[in-house]
C-alpha cells in the first residue's frame, strides 16, 4: 500500500513540475530571470529522483513564491 502512496506522490510532483515550468515560460521577465527559475526547477526535478518528500516541498515553496510574486532579479 505505501508503494501506492509514493506513486501517487510521483505523480503529483511530476504535474506540479509540469505546470511549474509552463508558469515560468509564460512570464514576462528577462530571459535571464526566466533561466534562473528554470534552474531551481531543474534542481528539484534531480532531487526528486533521490528524495521525493523533500522535492515536493521545494517545489510547494516554488510555487508559493511565484504566487507571491519573489521572483529573482536578473543577474548583471
Amino acid at each position: 500500500m505505501e508503494h501506492d502512496g509514493q506513486l501517487q506522490l510521483y505523480t503529483a510532483v511530476a504535474n506540479q513540475l509540469k505546470e511549474a515550468h509552463a508558469r515560468v515560460r509564460a512570464l514576462q521577465v528577462p530571459e535571464g530571470v526566466r533561466m534562473a527559475l528554470t534552474r531551481k526547477l531543474l534542481v528539484i526535478t534531480a532531487a526528486a529522483k533521490h528524495d521525493l518528500a523533500s522535492a515536493a516541498r521545494r517545489l510547494e515553496r516554488f510555487n508559493a513564491d511565484l504566487d507571491a510574486g519573489r521572483i529573482p532579479e536578473e543577474d548583471r
